[in-house]
């Protein structure tokens, strides 16, 4: 039960990141149609329908990860293969908005797809690599630390020398 509740909390914290991500590029996209047109024409903000989306697809990543990959630990994954899977979600998140958007209005599915679909893949990447990068940053800092209590134990004149290969 103590894994559910971990896998559930990261997920949540992935989503929670991911949120933040969205969240500035929704104030960037909002600043520039401010500047611009003067108004922001749009029904909901754009930081908070952004981080809305942000947090959906950092917990659908979070959901694609723990199935396909399985056993391996998130920091383990390549750079690439989270950028991919964060590219899918992304890209799914995009889908099923549309479905929603075309169920609701006489709207083209395929139209806004080809439109949603590339830019939230992007940024489900982008967030998916980003995410994998600060991950293994917070762990070289762990070994670092680590690394420190090893230093102050010592090492003997024979274990040196077996270190360098300069040992029998």
């Amino acid at each position: 039960m103590e894994k559910w509740f971990r896998r559930i909390r990261g997920a949540l914290g992935m989503g929670l990141a991911w949120a933040a991500a969205w969240f500035g590029a929704g104030m960037v996209i909002m600043l520039v149609f401010l500047l611009t047109t003067g108004s922001t024409g749009a029904d909901v903000p754009y930081p908070i329908g952004f981080g809305a989306f942000g947090f959906v697809a950092g917990v659908t990543f979070s959901g694609i990860i723990g199935l396909v990959e399985g056993r391996r630990r998130f920091d383990q994954m390549s750079l690439p293969r989270s950028a991919g899977w964060g590219a899918v979600s992304g890209f799914l998140l995009s889908a099923v908005f549309v479905v929603m958007v075309a169920l609701t209005e006489d709207i083209s599915f395929l139209s806004n797809l080809v439109v949603l679909g590339p830019v939230f893949a992007g940024a489900g990447a982008t967030c998916a690599a980003g995410a994998l990068a600060l991950a293994r940053r917070a762990e070289d800092r762990q070994f670092l630390e680590a690394s420190s209590e090893v230093a102050e134990v010592g090492l003997t004149e024979e274990e040196t020398q077996e270190l360098l290969g300069g040992g029998g």
